[in-house]
């Protein structure tokens, strides 16, 4: 029986709380289609291999992570953006998004589900953005090595991370985490190094100057969400 449209935007807005949250972009329905749902597709980003996908599938809906319409990128409907808008606009798809709401929530969250599936115990949060924290502090359920946490993501994410030794003293045991699943590299190291001494700095995506600045830390890179794409944005 079909869903209707109205209906699962308003579900997952008051699911996600997504209106209380402010964002780089619009959270919920970005464009909209046909009105009633047989078919939903999901994904990390609105690509146009997702989109082609969706279309194969004779989806009603693609719902992502990553949708369109950032803060401080250009306006213009052109280029890449461009085809995709006009792939789901003939083919009357609608296309939903979460962005922080989907990697805040305190149970489906990707940052909290991250916690879940390396059986990291939750102490606190830290990196105000718009007023709320988006990662998180814990403790690993066991104090391990730098390669052997790696091993852990490893084994859990399905994809080999890139393990970058800090300095003397680095191949202490790690017990305390700091995680991330969004671009969160600044307060990672301004923050982080300075207040809370953590061992281990791990995040989602990562710039060669955080590598660089993580003197005497170990960084985990390339901590894949859980929803395993990887591309941000493009």
């Amino acid at each position: 029986m079909p869903a209707s449209l109205k209906d699962i935007d308003r579900d997952l807005r008051e699911l996600l709380d997504s209106t209380e949250i402010s964002d780089y972009c619009p959270n919920g329905l970005q464009v909209s289609g046909r009105s009633e749902v047989e078919k939903l597709v999901t994904g990390v980003t609105a690509s146009q291999p997702l989109i082609e996908a969706a279309i194969a599938a004779r989806a009603d809906v693609i719902l992502v992570h990553h949708g369109y319409f950032w803060r401080g990128e250009d306006q213009r409907i052109t280029g890449i953006k461009r085809s995709r808008i006009k792939a789901l606009l003939e083919h009357d798809l609608n296309l939903l998004a979460y962005h922080l709401p989907l990697d805040i929530h305190p149970e489906f969250g990707n940052n909290a589900q991250l916690a879940k599936l390396l059986n990291f115990r939750i102490t606190g949060s830290f990196g105000k953005q718009y007023g709320i924290d988006i990662g998180l502090l814990g403790e690993t359920s066991n104090p391990c090595t730098p390669q052997e946490l790696g091993q852990l993501l490893e084994q859990h994410l399905g994809r080999q991370p890139l393990v970058i030794q800090g300095g003397p003293g680095s191949e202490s045991m790690i017990t305390k985490v700091a995680w991330c699943t969004g671009a969160a590299q600044g307060f990672l190291i301004k923050r982080l190094m300075r207040e809370h001494m953590l061992t281990l700095l791990a995040r989602s995506q990562s710039l060669q100057c955080t590598s660089h600045g993580s003197r005497g830390y170990t960084f985990l890179r390339r901590v894949i969400m859980l929803l395993r794409d990887m591309e941000f944005r493009r």
